[in-house]
């Protein structure tokens, strides 16, 4: 198995401190300082050790290594952007911390760790000799987190890859993804003062509401919003604490249609999605809740299975909606994605986890079967905006999900497997395509 070196924890240690938050757009840099940084910081390392490099209009870069001449790719896709560290750290998240086992920092998970293991895959690659006989390129998009539009640009601008993994998901390999849909709900001026979450994609840990009789607060736990049954909804939780306390909902047309509709019910029956396929079934997360003299807003993550039609949704909630004079719009909205489960690639990828998950912590031999075949997810990839992609890891399926959650951590020897599961897909798809 690879073993980190000292360069390598460094060039980790740096790349987890930038603080890549999307921000503000700024001269070259669309998506704010945070996210360029860690780009330049990136492709500044990979220009040392020897590799090409390029940036396309400050969004999105890549560097690689491999005959110059070859029209062939092989791509590694992945991001530098982050989630706001949001509530609930035991340390500084952009100061990365090691135990002895495992690193901690925004981004060693999701998806800055996959980056550094996938560049320090391909530099070994260079220094061992090997002689690819298409280009490897590493490509690294800035703005994942809130609308994949790096990558588009990329699409429209750069060279798409002959065939592409994003390490970006979960084991074994990822064949189709759920539809993604932000919806608000909103409505006119309101008599209190409330607010919660971040991030759309994130499961809020912290909520308060102000009637003017007080402060009242709730504490939840923050996860990612395609798996919110692994957090704790903060704003769920202020509903419950004022329905205990008595509190008037009606002073709040929002919070009485949360309280109504959504925490007493379940996904399928607020959306009005029942359909379950191969993809799963429905899952939603109320995000960002903002209320005060201006405006009433709640934010809605939606995952939806991949044979709904997502209009209907949005449909249904303005339905419910519109009887406590709240409308529903619809923000962002992305197409599920679905691929050949019986391609040549994912058959390769597939056996390249086979061989190789025994390296993961806590593998047990039952794992063999039950974790072998390609998945479906609800979270949201690059391979639904490139071409010739699909994503690849980096979670073993066994193991507790810390993507977008406090102390988001990674074992040493898990993380030492990744690069010997990305060299492997390098070393064996790059003769194949």
């Amino acid at each position: 198995m690879a073993v980190l070196t000292v360069n390598e924890f460094e060039f980790l240690r740096k790349l987890i401190s930038i603080e890549s938050t999307g921000g503000d757009p700024l001269p070259g840099k669309p998506y704010g300082e945070g996210p360029y940084q860690a780009l330049e910081f990136f492709l500044g390392k990979a220009e040392e050790c020897g590799m090409r490099t390029g940036i396309l209009d400050g969004r999105v870069g890549w560097c690689e290594f491999g005959p110059e001449s070859s029209s062939k790719i092989f791509g590694i896709i992945c991001h530098l952007d982050v989630v706001p560290a949001g509530d609930g750290w035991e340390t500084d998240p952009f100061d990365l911390t090691f135990d002895g086992r495992r690193f901690k920092g925004r981004g060693i998970v999701d998806d800055k760790g996959p980056a550094a293991a996938a560049f320090f895959a391909m530099r070994r690659l260079m220094e061992s000799g090997f002689e690819p006989p298409v280009r490897i390129r590493l490509i690294l998009g800035t703005d994942e987190e809130r609308s994949c539009s790096c990558v588009e640009y990329y699409a429209e601008h750069g060279e798409v890859p002959t065939f592409a993994i994003t390490p970006d998901a979960e084991f074994p390999v990822i064949f189709a993804e759920k539809g993604i849909m932000h919806v608000k709900i909103s409505g006119p001026a309101s008599k209190i003062s409330a607010a919660a979450g971040s991030a759309a994609n994130m499961v809020p840990a912290s909520a308060w509401m102000n009637s003017g009789n007080g402060k009242v607060t709730a504490e939840g736990r923050t996860a990612h919003a395609s798996r919110p049954e692994l957090g704790v909804n903060a704003i769920f939780e202020l509903c419950k604490k004022l329905s205990s306390s008595g509190f008037n909902f009606k002073k709040s047309p929002l919070l009485d249609f949360i309280n109504n509709e959504i925490v007493p019910c379940s996904a399928y029956e607020y959306t009005g999605c029942n359909v379950k396929d191969v993809s799963g079934t429905v899952t939603a997360n109320p995000s960002i809740l903002k209320c005060n003299k201006d405006l009433e807003s709640l934010v809605i993550d939606i995952r939806c299975p991949i044979t709904y039609e997502m209009e209907d949704i949005t449909s249904h909630l303005n339905d419910l909606a519109s009887k406590y004079g709240l409308s529903c719009s619809t923000i962002t909205k992305m197409a599920p994605v679905c691929k050949d489960k019986d391609s040549k690639e994912i058959g390769i990828l597939t056996d390249i986890w086979k061989e190789n998950m025994s390296k993961y912590y806590g593998f047990e031999e039952s794992f063999t079967e039950k974790y072998s075949e390609p998945l479906a997810i609800g979270g949201g990839t690059y391979a639904r905006h490139i071409p010739n992609t699909i994503a690849f890891g980096l979670q073993a399926p066994w193991q507790e999900d810390l993507c977008h959650q406090a102390n988001e951590s990674r074992r040493l020897s898990d993380f030492e497997a990744d690069i010997d599961l990305i060299t492997e897909a390098v070393k064996r798809l790059a003769s194949e395509i």
